[in-house]
């Protein structure tokens, strides 16, 4: 994988990626949770780099919200995965970690249009 210049899309990506290899054992009953969680990390890729390329800052405000949103919906959905039981404790902290990062970069590019 290439290293993305922008360090919340790098981080994203990652998380992508981390989703990947790490959301195999989902039973059939709950497919619909992992493509949810799957779907929302494409969405909340898609929303960083439309972000990233508008020069409003209106918009982009409205959009790096919008990330945020999606960073809270991810963290519910793998929560719920965890409570479930379909991921064990060190996966879950391992994508906890990584959504961390990507709230606090949000949050801090955020701070810096405002």
């Amino acid at each position: 994988m290439n290293k993305e210049k922008f360090k919340i899309i790098q981080f994203i990506r990652e998380l992508i990626v981390h989703i990947d290899n790490n959301m195999d054992n989902f039973p059939k009953k709950d497919i619909e949770l992992k493509n949810r969680i799957r779907n929302n990390s494409y969405d909340l890729l898609e929303i960083a780099y439309e972000a990233n390329a508008v020069e409003d800052t209106k918009i982009k405000k409205e959009l790096l919200i919008k990330c945020i949103s999606k960073i809270k919906i991810i963290d519910f959905l793998l929560n719920l995965s965890y409570d479930k039981q379909i991921i064990n404790e060190k996966k879950y902290l391992k994508f906890a970690n990584k959504l961390d990062d990507i709230a606090k970069y949000t949050n801090g590019w955020l701070k810096t249009i405002q």
